[in-house]
């Protein structure tokens, strides 16, 4: 499947277009691009949350701090 395209129409609700708009302008990337990449990143998620018995992911700075997040 390497090399073909899929179009895919979605409906998205208020909050998604905000975090669309907003990770395409940090990015500085197109929303195709931020979608394939928001997509291709919920598996790993996925993996890591199915490890965790908390369903949180820990995140560790730059600087060391360590800041954990919860995913419902």
């Amino acid at each position: 499947m390497d090399g073909e395209l899929t179009r895919v129409t979605v409906n998205l609700v208020p909050a998604a277009v905000v975090a669309l708009n907003s990770a395409c302008d940090r990015a500085r990337e197109s929303k195709t691009d931020a979608i394939n990449r928001a997509v291709s990143l919920l598996p790993v998620i996925y993996e890591l949350l199915e490890r965790s018995d908390d369903r949180s992911l820990v995140v560790i700075q730059p600087d060391g701090r360590v800041e954990r997040v919860y995913l419902l």
